[in-house]
């Protein structure tokens, strides 16, 4: 069965840009590289089915998932899709932004809890077990967040025009690190990009 790689975000163009939605933009990148489109609706979510990996990596066949139920309630398109198709959390993979991270760093885990992130929350809470790999993606000036400022209006703000190449390449970094969860497994991924 394709392994289920999950990205955090919320729905809508005037979220699309913001630091919350890396999540959405990993797994869009994921998608265009396999040449795989969302073009389903299930469980309140678009996905896209499918692998452009040669039959020998059959393994690395996936199903790509970006809910459609806002951040906070993530853990509905999560419990859904595990009781439709029979996922073991082992194989969910979930990518989201990590203000905790300077932007650019990754963090894969195997499990843990959500250190605040409401989109894990959810999903660890709907699937009542911490044991969900995540892949955290920095989304944080190196000084931190602005002084003073909400972190949900951090969050929910569009990345700085001097940000835009960083976040590319983090995105480009986070999808090559998706690749080799799927390929390679998770041990692997978490030796080769938390450095």
């Amino acid at each position: 069965m394709p392994r289920l790689l999950l990205g955090l975000g919320n729905p809508g163009p005037e979220y699309r840009a913001t630091r919350h939605n890396v999540g959405f933009l990993v797994l869009e990148e994921v998608a265009r590289r396999r040449g795989l489109a969302f073009d389903r609706e299930e469980c309140g979510a678009r996905t896209a089915l499918g692998s452009a990996a040669p039959a020998a990596e059959a393994d690395s066949a996936v199903r790509l998932v970006l809910p459609q139920t806002f951040m906070n309630r993530s853990g509905h398109s999560a419990r859904c899709l595990v009781e439709l198709y029979g996922y073991a959390p082992q194989e969910i993979l979930v990518v989201y932004d990590e203000v905790a991270l300077p932007l650019g760093r990754l963090r894969i885990r195997r499990s843990g809890s959500p250190a605040g992130h409401r989109g894990i929350e959810s999903i660890l809470q709907s699937l009542r077990t911490d044991e969900v790999p995540r892949l955290r993606c920095g989304v944080a000036p190196e000084a931190g967040p602005p002084a003073g400022e909400e972190l949900a209006d951090f969050v929910l703000s569009p990345f700085e025009e001097g940000e835009r190449e960083a976040v590319a390449a983090m995105v480009a970094r986070a999808a090559d690190a998706c690749e080799c969860w799927l390929v390679e497994g998770v041990d692997v991924a978490m030796t080769r990009f938390n450095g």
